[in-house]
Protein backbone atom coordinates (compact mmCIF):
# COMPACT_ATOMS: atom_id res chain seq x y z
CA UNK A 1 0.00 0.00 0.00
CA UNK A 2 1.29 3.45 -0.87
CA UNK A 3 1.47 5.91 2.04
CA UNK A 4 1.01 9.66 1.63
CA UNK A 5 3.11 11.25 3.21
CA UNK A 6 5.95 9.91 5.33
CA UNK A 7 7.09 13.49 5.89
CA UNK A 8 4.18 13.91 8.33
CA UNK A 9 5.50 11.01 10.38
CA UNK A 10 9.08 12.36 10.34
CA UNK A 11 7.93 15.77 11.53
CA UNK A 12 6.01 14.14 14.37
CA UNK A 13 8.85 11.92 15.59
CA UNK A 14 11.19 14.92 15.67
CA UNK A 15 8.95 16.28 18.45
CA UNK A 16 8.21 12.87 20.02
CA UNK A 17 11.43 10.84 19.89
CA UNK A 18 9.84 7.69 21.37
CA UNK A 19 7.52 7.50 18.36
CA UNK A 20 10.26 7.13 15.74
CA UNK A 21 10.84 3.36 15.94
CA UNK A 22 7.15 2.40 16.18
CA UNK A 23 6.19 4.76 13.33
CA UNK A 24 8.96 3.42 11.10
CA UNK A 25 7.80 -0.13 11.86
CA UNK A 26 4.19 0.82 11.09
CA UNK A 27 5.27 2.44 7.81
CA UNK A 28 7.19 -0.65 6.71
CA UNK A 29 4.33 -3.00 7.54
CA UNK A 30 1.66 -0.91 5.82
CA UNK A 31 3.95 -0.37 2.84
CA UNK A 32 4.03 -4.17 2.38
CA UNK A 33 0.29 -4.59 3.03
CA UNK A 34 -2.12 -5.33 0.22
CA UNK A 35 -5.35 -4.38 1.95
CA UNK A 36 -8.05 -4.03 -0.68
CA UNK A 37 -10.92 -3.77 1.81
CA UNK A 38 -11.58 -2.82 5.44
CA UNK A 39 -11.86 -6.53 6.31
CA UNK A 40 -8.47 -7.34 4.79
CA UNK A 41 -6.91 -4.44 6.68
CA UNK A 42 -8.47 -5.60 9.95
CA UNK A 43 -7.18 -9.15 9.36
CA UNK A 44 -3.64 -7.86 9.04
CA UNK A 45 -3.84 -5.18 11.75
CA UNK A 46 -6.00 -6.67 14.50
CA UNK A 47 -5.66 -3.69 16.83
CA UNK A 48 -6.66 -1.15 14.15
CA UNK A 49 -10.08 0.43 14.46
CA UNK A 50 -12.01 0.65 11.20
CA UNK A 51 -14.14 3.81 11.02
CA UNK A 52 -16.71 5.18 8.57
CA UNK A 53 -15.40 7.22 5.66
CA UNK A 54 -12.68 4.69 4.83
CA UNK A 55 -10.67 5.71 7.87
CA UNK A 56 -8.62 3.55 10.19
CA UNK A 57 -7.06 4.34 13.56
CA UNK A 58 -3.77 2.67 14.49
CA UNK A 59 -2.41 2.56 18.02
CA UNK A 60 1.29 3.40 17.98
CA UNK A 61 3.88 2.70 20.69
CA UNK A 62 1.57 0.82 23.02
CA UNK A 63 -1.31 3.26 22.44
CA UNK A 64 0.74 6.29 23.48
CA UNK A 65 0.05 7.76 20.04
CA UNK A 66 -2.72 7.39 17.51
CA UNK A 67 -2.46 7.53 13.77
CA UNK A 68 -5.51 8.13 11.60
CA UNK A 69 -5.39 7.35 7.90
CA UNK A 70 -7.93 7.61 5.13
CA UNK A 71 -7.64 4.70 2.74
CA UNK A 72 -8.49 4.48 -0.92
CA UNK A 73 -8.90 0.71 -1.04
CA UNK A 74 -9.22 0.22 -4.83
CA UNK A 75 -5.96 2.11 -5.40
CA UNK A 76 -4.34 0.90 -2.16
CA UNK A 77 -3.32 4.36 -0.98
CA UNK A 78 -3.24 5.41 2.69
CA UNK A 79 -3.39 9.15 3.36
CA UNK A 80 -2.11 10.18 6.77
CA UNK A 81 -4.76 12.48 8.23
CA UNK A 82 -3.63 12.78 11.85
CA UNK A 83 -0.88 11.70 14.21
CA UNK A 84 -0.90 12.72 17.84
CA UNK A 85 -1.05 11.68 21.44
CA UNK A 86 -3.98 9.75 22.78
CA UNK A 87 -5.43 12.92 24.35
CA UNK A 88 -4.90 14.90 21.11
CA UNK A 89 -6.92 12.28 19.29
CA UNK A 90 -9.76 12.49 21.80
CA UNK A 91 -10.12 16.18 20.91
CA UNK A 92 -10.88 15.57 17.22
CA UNK A 93 -13.51 13.77 15.18
CA UNK A 94 -11.62 10.88 13.60
CA UNK A 95 -14.43 10.23 11.09
CA UNK A 96 -14.10 13.63 9.44
CA UNK A 97 -10.47 14.67 9.76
Amino acid sequence: MRIIAKRTLREFWKRHLTAKGPLEAWHQEVDRADGDSPGALKNQFRSASILPGNRAVFNIAGNHYRLIVKINYPYRIAYIRFIGTHSDCDAIDATTI
